[in-house]
């Protein structure tokens, strides 16, 4: 690595923001966290998927002496976050095994010259002998511990390679330490603060609102014609992920979705480290792919023009929820969501959570995740609403950016109805799946009916009023408020539980969502991603993208890290007509007004001729 020229001496963050990252104010708590910091303050941040974590260090690191060390889980996410940090004129690099020894040793050089601003290693690297060495002699100005609720066993994503990371307090005792993630419940945080030896240092828990987002929760009926229509109602030729629970799934769905004319790819951990590698990096330099992916896809991904994310199956819980739609609109730009859900996934959500000889603390949490998730799914109120309490804020007002806001559920009085399905239940001998207490109901006299003499129960036949659409989504939300409770020891059969015999009795009455009969339902309102520019902004951003696009490929590097879909909307609303009006949009630093202005008036000049 050559030696960098000098940077410049910023004289504050206010400075730093604005002349190399292109930004006019700091967001929420991003000002407080910089100037503790800067102070020498360790301190834990907790800020949504696309709040701004990343400068509440990067700002610092050119402010303080030394260099700073960020700790990241994967290398895509390095490599990308060093590129971005480059194309603003910021002198970052990583270490991990993509590197071949010359340039570990360029590098390692360049640290000990102080020629590096931020450094980025995975856990493991770190904490080699090699590099502690290096850092050593370095003197590091701060360490900040990125996706920190990796170190908690009660986190979503533990990995026990962060609990090393306990050994920096004690090898740097004088080095602050900024632990960083975007979920991390009560008992999540604490165990951070212990590991991390933040002991009483600050708390900066930012509101874990994305306005941006709109969430959709719907019923899975036919799901990948489901995962199509919502690509095709707004988000044709739209970078998105959808995630699936199993491997087969992905491949599947993948594969489908490249007949039906959409271009996706599959990223899950039974594919080879290279086709991973290989498909990652097509959907981060190429605009408008489909990734379709397990879990195993999501923290790696600093991608910021996603536009929306999808789930074929339900997610775990809500922090997994959380997180992995986070990963949409992380520009700020209008993003969308949506998850598809049904009584099976409930119940293999169930039987991954009782398969494993989880300790039985670890259950019961585990289990009242999974009671919280199905409560998100099954609310008819404000959706947003429901997902900030579960974080422990309260929002006043319904969002009026969620399905149940555009588009109200009905609901009705449904005691008799549920009371005729746990009738059903309890009269089979609790030990039927739905599909045969649908059958009872509905009076359909078949084989399996007769086998068991269900035909001859007062039950039989009493429930036609209703289809099995409607049955199964009654069913659903009756599992989700406990009444009924799924036998993961046998074939999934339905027993009750909870309040079930209050209902039975008359001693309660419940308020459901009034039951589809099936059916396509209409999307009501448009895709928010719609909203990113309007239509006479569309073929300048159009235009725009395309200029991107080219000079992304000739220095290889993602699209994004030239500008932001944001950047080029703004642009296209905006048409500044000279270089001091092109300055003041936002994320256009000095550096990328120096690279890009003349090019961007151009295409601007051309629009307007």
């Amino acid at each position: 690595m050559s030696r960098m020229p000098a940077r410049p001496a910023y004289r504050n963050p206010q400075a730093v923001l604005q002349q190399v990252f292109g930004y006019e104010q700091f967001r929420g708590e991003q000002a407080a966290v910089i100037e503790a910091v800067t102070q020498g303050h360790s301190a834990l941040v907790i800020m949504p998927t696309g709040g701004g974590k990343s400068l509440c260090y990067q700002v610092p690191a050119l402010l303080l002496p030394g260099v700073t060390v960020v700790v990241s889980p994967l290398i895509a996410l390095m490599q990308d976050q060093v590129s971005a940090l480059r194309a603003n004129g910021v002198s970052a690099a990583c270490l991990n095994s993509s590197l071949s020894r010359e340039e570990q040793q360029d590098i390692e050089q360049a640290v000990m010259q102080g020629d590096i601003d931020l450094l980025y290693c995975a856990p493991e690297r770190l904490l080699q002998e090699r590099t502690l060495n290096l850092l050593q002699s370095a003197k590091p100005a701060l360490f900040a511990i990125d996706e920190a609720h990796c170190v908690s066993q009660w986190g979503h994503d533990f990995r026990p390679e962060y609990r090393d990371l306990a050994r920096l307090t004690e090898l740097f005792p004088s080095v602050p330490r900024l632990a960083l993630t975007a979920t991390a419940d009560e008992p999540t945080r604490e165990e951070i603060c212990e590991r991390l030896g933040l002991g009483d240092s600050p708390r900066f828990i930012g509101g874990f609102d994305r306005p941006n987002l709109r969430y959709r929760i719907a019923e899975k009926r036919s799901g990948r014609e489901q995962i199509l229509r919502f690509i095709r109602e707004g988000h044709e030729g739209q970078a998105g992920i959808v995630y699936c629970l199993s491997r087969q799934g992905v491949d599947t769905l993948a594969a489908w979705l490249n007949t039906q004319g959409v271009r996706a790819l599959p990223y899950h951990a039974g594919l080879s480290a290279d086709s991973r590698s290989f498909n990652q990096q097509r959907f981060l330099k190429e605009d408008g792919l489909v990734m379709v992916a397990t879990v195993a896809f999501g923290m790696g991904i600093d991608k910021p023009d996603i536009r929306f994310v999808a789930h074929l199956d339900m997610p775990s819980s809500i922090e997994a929820y959380y997180q992995e739609t986070g990963r949409a609109g992380r520009d700020g730009a209008p993003a969308d969501t949506l998850m598809l859900y049904g009584l099976q996934d409930m119940v293999r959500r169930r039987q991954m959570l009782e398969g494993g000889d989880t300790p039985a603390e670890r259950m019961m949490l585990e289990r009242r995740k999974l009671d919280a998730l199905l409560g998100l799914c099954e609310v008819t109120t404000c959706r947003r609403q429901t997902l900030l309490r579960y974080f422990g804020e309260e929002q006043s007002q319904p969002c009026g950016n969620c399905d149940t806001c555009l588009e109200p559920p009905k609901t009705f009085d449904a005691t008799v109805a549920a009371q005729k399905a746990l009738s059903a239940v309890y009269r089979t001998g609790q030990r039927f799946g739905v599909a045969h207490l649908i059958d009872v109901l509905r009076g359909d006299d078949n084989e399996k009916v007769r086998r068991f003499d269900h035909h001859a129960l007062k039950t039989f036949g009493c429930g036609q009023e209703y289809n099995k659409t409607q049955w199964s989504g009654l069913f659903r939300q009756l599992v989700a408020m406990g009444l009924l409770e799924v036998d993961l020891s046998g074939y999934g059969g339905l027993r009750l539980g909870g309040d079930a015999k209050a209902v039975l009795t008359g001693q309660r009455s419940l308020q459901l969502r009034e039951p589809s009969a099936g059916g396509r339902r209409s999307r009501g309102k448009a895709s928010a991603a719609q909203t990113l520019v309007s239509t006479e902004d569309q073929d300048l951003f159009e235009r725009l993208r395309l200029w991107r696009k080219d000079t992304a490929e000739e220095q290889g590097v993602p699209p994004y890290v030239i500008f932001h879909d944001a950047t080029l909307a703004a642009i296209a609303a905006d048409r500044p007509d000279s270089i001091e009006a092109l300055q003041h949009v936002q994320g256009i630093g000095a550096k990328k007004l120096d690279a890009y202005g003349y090019e961007i008036l151009s295409l601007i000049q051309a629009d307007v001729n």
